[in-house]
């Protein structure tokens, strides 16, 4: 004779502790990755949106003065440790002689904001030293009795 297996009944605790344990996941993932997201997030955009949001028509006439120069950069980081821009205008010719600064960010916020002064090393060349990582550069130029802004990065 072959014994005969008791088959247990799903009953509504069963079904219970499903539910409770499925939705004890999804907000356990979740609160893990809103942990996460607030860790790593750098700081603020603008300190007063409605501030910023006066002065954007103003932005928006530099940015297109600025893009009419046709001045054209390139970032990268030479092999002493520095980081350069070479910088030509809409002609393709380089620009010497100009004023050029930095404001470096790592990506995370998890160093402190750098300010730099690039010297100009090479004719169009600008070079200062910057410590080795990831960093997103917010550069100036002043040249010509003309400002311009980009942005680059660095690895």
């Amino acid at each position: 004779m072959i014994p005969q297996r008791r088959i247990r009944t799903f009953t509504g605790w069963h079904m219970a502790l499903i539910l409770i344990s499925f939705f004890a996941v999804v907000v356990g993932v979740n609160l893990l990755m809103a942990r996460f997201a607030s860790s790593t997030f750098g700081g603020v955009v603008v300190e007063n949106s409605y501030v910023a949001s006066q002065q954007f028509n103003g932005w928006l006439k530099q940015a297109s003065a600025e893009q009419a120069l046709g001045w054209k950069g390139t970032v990268a980081r030479d092999g002493e440790g520095r980081t350069t821009l070479q910088i030509i205008d809409k002609a393709g010719k380089i620009i010497t002689a100009a004023k050029v600064t930095a404001v470096a960010e790592h990506p995370l916020g998890r160093r402190p904001t750098t300010a730099l002064v690039l010297h100009e090393t090479l004719p169009g060349t600008y070079a200062a030293p910057l410590e080795s990582g990831r960093w997103r550069l917010r550069i100036t130029v002043e040249a010509q009795g003309k400002a311009w802004r980009t942005m680059g990065e660095v690895l």
